[in-house]
């Protein structure tokens, strides 16, 4: 797995990402907050939803955001677990991964390893995505 540079923009991402979620906070509804660097330089960032049968995590809320302000190229996806000391990166889910990988199969996460900031194409994080069969 190849490691990318990170950034200045990546560290804003996360410090975003931190804000969102100790922000909104809510221990069993809110526990989760993303952030999405887009190619125009803009962060959108979202809170996971909980609900009774299940909710979306923060990347897609996080994603939503981007799209709905017309944001089509996103580069950066990062989450960070709340209510936690740290507020600690980690890793998007299965769901998450596939959801970045439609959106931005070009795209960056990062992540935690060992206590250091990495970022890896969401490629290395899902190797063989679901393509339907209208892809080439």
């Amino acid at each position: 797995m190849k490691y990318l540079e990170i950034t200045e923009k990546d560290r804003l991402l996360v410090q975003a990402a931190i804000e969102v979620v100790a922000k909104h906070y809510r221990e069993e509804r809110h526990t989760v907050g993303a952030a999405v660097l887009c190619a125009s330089g803009k962060i959108f960032t979202g809170v996971n939803v909980e609900s009774v049968g299940y909710g979306p995590c923060a990347e897609p809320i996080a994603i939503g955001a981007a799209v709905s302000h017309g944001e089509i190229e996103l580069t950066v996806v990062v989450a960070v677990q709340g209510g936690t000391a740290g507020f600690p990166v980690i890793p998007p889910c299965g769901n998450c991964r596939q959801l970045v990988w439609d959106y931005a199969p070009e795209a960056a996460v990062l992540l935690d390893k060992d206590g250091d900031l990495i970022k890896v194409g969401i490629a290395d994080l899902l190797p063989m995505a679901y393509r339907n069969f209208y892809d080439n």
